[in-house]
């Protein structure tokens, strides 16, 4: 099953950890960790390279897992473009774990 925990300080999102494989297919044939893929890739390339700030990622091998966190001090406009597209990723997930509810599961911390 694949994990994704979103991280809050009060009613800011700071990051997201997704961990392991959602075992709905084969490796490569698997639309769950395709849709999750895809979905994360899009939100770091939106804030790091489009954007061009600097969020922390983290890619883990060994465990399936990629971790993101903001930076501090963003400005209001990044901040509140950071906080629309982490709010949509989670919004993403949530349809997922409800459509693949044996699969992903998605948690706020």
């Amino acid at each position: 099953m694949t994990t994704v925990t979103f991280h809050s300080e009060g009613s800011r999102i700071v990051g997201f950890e997704v961990k392991g494989h959602s075992g709905y297919a084969p490796e490569g044939e698997d639309i769950v960790c395709a849709a999750v893929t895809s979905a994360v890739r899009l939100t770091e390339c939106a804030i790091n390279d489009v954007l061009g700030l600097e969020a922390s990622v983290k890619v883990r091998e060994k465990d399936a897992s990629i971790t993101l966190k903001l930076p501090n001090s963003l400005g209001q406009t990044n901040e509140s473009t950071c906080q629309a597209l982490l709010a949509a990723l989670m919004v993403h997930f949530v349809q997922l774990a409800e459509e693949y509810p044996d699969h992903i599961s998605v948690l706020e911390v």
